[in-house]
């Protein structure tokens, strides 16, 4: 006789309790991945922040605009490999939902200081020959049906106006967590039309000769533009992006909180679950141990019917949230990095074994203990 005969027998004696048991992996499982997603998304900055790359904003706010003409002094400095620089443009496509986000770019050095991004060289080139041309990621192509020649009209928010850009290109990344729903165009074209803050950017970005290069910058640029009109502050991409992600609250605490209790739930849930099957087949226990079977044969049963249950509801559970996040973005835009890696699949279905193994440890030690004398009395 196989351990697999009696498993299954003993799961599907009781179907709707074996069945709604599944059902809370499953559930647990699924709210699991969806954390793991949420909290991704929320840190996706800091995850993919380039380690030799070097964020100069206004020390005000970076909202405040910073002066072009910061650009050659910035690129003076020992150890600046490149510059490139940003403007937020805030316009609406369609609908005030339709939100993504719209940057005027430096076309000139965008691709050195940000090489994780592929555009195809037709494409770029086609981009830098049309002062309208615009480039947009493969997500949000993909989100409104674009494809390269299409004219796209946006209404401007900051920048009051209706706006045509013509996509020229549209560029993915070489990393699963890239955003892919950036839309970029000429700053030229932005400078040229706007009717104030001519001849100002965003932000810079910097990229560096070698990450070691990164104090020593730091502290360059922000004393070069110190007691100025527009003084800076310059730290690392990453350290902005976290300072970025921390106006949200401790995303990270409340997911974790969240879990732990959901876990902690399912544990307990669980065991009960297994105590009741066991103590409903002490009979059938003692009979197994009575024909010859061993203690640790008894103890692998109960404890492979509650791993089994667990692997079941873990991997429909994971399998569902997985499907969600190959739908894209279902929060339109606010949310762009919307995916599940493969790495967190494997943790939670870790987590889902190591509840089954927890649920299951203390009915099986007690039926492996039972007396068989014991056990036939209470028949």
């Amino acid at each position: 006789m196989k351990y697999k005969s009696l498993i299954m027998a003993n799961l599907f004696r009781k179907k709707l309790r074996t069945t709604l048991t599944i059902g809370s992996f499953v559930v647990a499982l699924f709210l699991f991945g969806l954390l793991v997603v949420v909290h991704g998304a929320f840190n996706q900055g800091i995850d993919v922040a380039g380690a030799d790359r070097l964020d100069v904003i206004n020390k005000t706010s970076i909202i405040q605009p910073l002066p072009y003409s910061y650009r050659d002094q910035i690129l003076r400095i020992p150890g600046v490999k490149a510059i490139t620089y940003d403007n937020w443009f805030g316009g609406v496509y369609q609908d005030e939902k339709n939100f993504f986000p719209q940057f005027a770019i430096d076309p000139e050095n965008q691709r050195v200081v940000f090489p994780e991004f592929v555009i195809p060289d037709d494409q770029w080139k086609a981009f830098l020959e049309d002062r309208e041309g615009a480039i947009a990621g493969s997500g949000i192509a993909k989100r409104f049906g674009w494809k390269v020649g299409d004219r796209i009209p946006i209404k401007g928010a900051i920048y009051p106006g209706d706006w045509e850009f013509n996509i020229r290109g549209i560029y993915t990344g070489s990393r699963d967590n890239d955003d892919l729903t950036q839309f970029w165009f000429h700053y030229k074209y932005l400078d040229e039309r706007r009717q104030y803050g001519k001849g100002l950017v965003g932000w810079y970005t910097v990229k560096l000769d070698t990450p070691d290069d990164g104090t020593r910058v730091v502290k360059a640029v922000d004393t070069m533009f110190a007691n100025s009109p527009y003084e800076t502050k310059t730290e690392t991409e990453k350290a902005l992006a976290s300072d970025f992600a921390k106006q949200f609250g401790n995303i990270g605490f409340l997911i974790s909180a969240v879990g732990s209790v959901v876990f902690f739930t399912l544990l307990l849930v669980t065991g009960n679950t297994m105590a009741i099957a066991v103590r409903e087949r002490i009979g059938e226990l003692a009979v197994l141990k009575a024909v010859g079977f061993n203690d640790r044969f008894v103890l692998f049963l109960v404890l492979g019917e509650s791993l089994l249950i667990a692997a079941i509801g873990g991997a429909i559970g994971l399998a569902l949230c997985k499907l969600m996040t190959l739908g894209g973005d279902p929060t339109h835009g606010f949310l762009p990095f919307f995916y599940l890696p493969g790495p967190m699949i494997l943790l939670g279905f870790g987590v889902a074994l190591a509840v089954g193994v927890l649920a299951g440890i203390l009915p099986a030690t007690s039926a492996m203990r039972l007396r068989v004398v014991d056990a036939l009395r209470r028949v």
